[in-house]
């Protein structure tokens, strides 16, 4: 049957092939929450170093909830996608505040926040052996190819579709083993590009690899065109102090720090910008640094290109927006910043 010959032939590969992985070693709810929030659009190679930081950080969800939000993000700094630490101290937070232990239940994980059907799905099933199955972007590409399914998988009907499939495929006992195997399968033979037909044990009935059609599984809706932002910051120092904001209600880099910044369409001429920091400074004597420090900064939905000045005042002005304060310049590397702001900081 060509279910079983699926799920088994999985298992068995994973009990060979399976990488080890400190997360595989426990069956601790919380460890293994944060090892799936860290790893969410993250590589394993990126993502382990700071799975070992928060675990050695912050052992139990109540040493979470107690740390600063400040402390958390310079943490996370340079992980990306910032709302999921913020989300994940935030739930800290509500379970440490309630006295709630971390739950199993993926009933109960679904109504954390920033936990999805996926993560609740994957903690359910690993730390509780629930019978859920667990559909990320590795399952999609397997399913996908295997069964030669062409439904968009980030339409609504293909989420459906994927889900109902993956569910009728999980083994009557050791689903967490089963849905780490297909996980795991995906990451190291069915992979985005080049995968290892040649070593596939799904080979044989195998939609995509018979009809060559690897690459064009699964389907995706077409994305939208990035958005290109260009941004000036403006370093603003007066002798050992500079001006840096805190950013509230400002999108992905929310709680983070930074620098004043002027947001425009299109890039910005040394001359333009002259006469925006003479305004800015209150037209006294500045020192300005040309040319800019330029960098480019790709993220899923935006393109930005950042321009970094570096102003010298004369006389002492207070801060010019709110959330903004004057900070000893040796201090700002304590500070959490964007990916960013860091590239400029490294120099």
């Amino acid at each position: 049957m060509k279910l079983n010959f699926f799920s088994t032939s999985l298992l068995d590969w994973f009990k060979k092939n399976k990488r080890t992985l400190p997360w595989r070693d426990t069956k601790n709810p919380y460890v293994i929450w944060l090892s799936e929030v860290i790893l969410q659009q993250t590589r394993v190679a990126q993502g382990l170093p700071y799975f070992q930081k928060f675990v050695s950080h912050y052992p139990t969800v109540h040493d979470l909830a107690n740390a600063s939000e400040e402390q958390v993000l310079k943490d996370w700094q340079g992980l990306g996608y910032y709302s999921r630490a913020r989300n994940m101290h935030a739930t800290a937070k509500f379970l440490h505040e309630n006295q709630l232990d971390f739950p199993k239940k993926y009933s109960e994980l679904i109504k954390l926040k920033g936990v999805g059907e996926y993560t609740a799905s994957a903690i359910a099933s690993f730390s509780n052996n629930e019978k859920v199955a667990v559909v990320d972007g590795n399952v999609y590409r397997v399913l996908s190819r295997y069964y030669g399914i062409e439904t968009p998988i980030d339409s609504s009907a293909g989420k459906k579709q994927f889900k109902e499939l993956a569910n009728s495929l999980l083994p009557s006992e050791g689903t967490d083993q089963y849905n780490q195997a297909i996980m795991e399968f995906g990451a190291l033979i069915c992979t985005p590009k080049k995968p290892k037909c040649s070593n596939c044990p799904l080979a044989t009935d195998c939609f995509a690899g018979k009809a060559n059609k690897q690459g064009a599984l699964p389907i995706k809706v077409k994305k939208q065109q990035k958005k290109k932002i260009y941004l000036d910051y403006l370093i603003i120092t007066f002798q050992d102090l500079v001006m840096v904001r805190k950013r509230k209600g400002l999108g992905v880099w929310e709680g983070l720090f930074d620098f004043y910044a002027i947001e425009s369409n299109r890039e910005k001429t040394e001359s333009g910008l002259s006469k925006e920091i003479n305004h800015i400074a209150k037209n006294q004597k500045v020192k300005i640094k040309f040319p800019a420090k330029k960098y480019k900064h790709i993220l899923s939905h935006i393109e930005y290109h950042a321009q970094f000045w570096q102003v010298e005042l004369e006389h002492k002005i207070e801060p010019l927006q709110a959330h903004m304060s004057w900070h000893k310049t040796e201090d700002i590397e304590s500070l959490p910043v964007s990916r960013l702001v860091e590239k400029y900081l490294e120099g």
